[in-house]
């Protein structure tokens, strides 16, 4: 019986199955592979399966499976996760690591204590795209923000934004008893989305602040979302309802986040480590 090493780790409750790749092979469907390894009940549980890898553009490769078996671009909070976990096994010995993803070459950057110690990960996550065609979106004009969409019923505002993967940002009066388990699969698999997207349900505080939950492409709702959290900080801009910098809260905690003057987003965030182990696979 062949097995997997695998570390576990969350950014926010949004958890992952870690393997490193650049010490072990996997002769495995990985589009099989992970919808098994990331079940609740019958394998180590996880929002997706993050792969590291070698690269030769990058210090490492990220490739992230969904727990559907789907594949994304990127993954905020799982880069951060990647991230501390190269450091600290010593795949990278640099506190500043360059990954690549599907979305391009992503920056994350290890807040150290005078122990070397990761106590929280700065990320460049590039800059939005807002083109149609970049996203997928199958909306006219140049950007789609505060445009209506209709969905079942109902019609709803949309604010749709890249960073590397699609995401639907909606704002709801109160993020609680907002429809993420109704609505979300809805837009997740709307038409006007051909490859999907992620969705976002976001309540203004005030304009240091919001609260959001989020329903994950191929995943369903989870505890956090970093692109999500960063496509919310530009939807907010953009509708002028906060600051450029500002604080997330989701339901695994918090993230900061800023919309430099650059373009680019910069998202602050927490990456812990549970556990690791062998995966028998049968």
């Amino acid at each position: 019986m062949r097995t997997i090493k695998f570390v576990k780790m969350h950014g926010l409750g949004n958890d992952f199955v870690l393997v490193d790749q650049v010490k072990q092979e996997i002769y495995h469907d990985l589009h099989n592979l992970a919808p098994i390894i990331c079940h609740r009940q019958f394998g180590v549980g996880a929002d997706g399966l993050i792969l590291i890898l070698p690269s030769d553009k990058a210090d490492v490769r990220m490739r992230i499976i969904n727990a559907d078996g789907s594949e994304a671009e990127m993954c905020g909070n799982g880069i951060r996760c990647l991230a501390k976990m190269v450091y600290e096994t010593g795949l990278v010995n640099s506190p500043v690591i360059e990954v690549e993803t599907l979305a391009g070459i992503i920056r994350p950057e290890l807040i150290l204590n005078d122990h070397n110690q990761v106590l929280s990960v700065k990320v460049d996550m590039g800059e939005p795209r807002f083109a149609p065609e970049d996203i997928p979106v199958l909306m006219p004009g140049e950007k789609v923000i505060n445009q209506a969409l209709e969905v079942g019923n109902e019609t709803i505002m949309i604010n749709v934004v890249s960073m590397g993967n699609p995401h639907c940002v909606i704002f709801v009066p109160n993020v609680v008893g907002a429809p993420v388990a109704a609505l979300g699969p809805m837009v997740e698999k709307h038409p006007v989305f051909p490859a999907k997207t992620n969705v976002e349900f976001v309540e203004v505080i005030n304009r240091q602040e919001v609260k959001m939950r989020v329903w994950e492409r191929g995943a369903g709702e989870t505890m956090a979302c970093g692109t999500g959290a960063c496509a919310v900080a530009v939807a907010c801009v953009l509708n002028n309802k906060t600051d450029r910098q500002l604080t997330v809260h989701l339901d695994g905690g918090d993230l900061t986040l800023l919309w430099a003057d650059n373009n680019h987003v910069f998202m602050t965030g927490p990456a812990e480590k549970v556990f690791e182990g062998l995966y028998f696979i049968r």
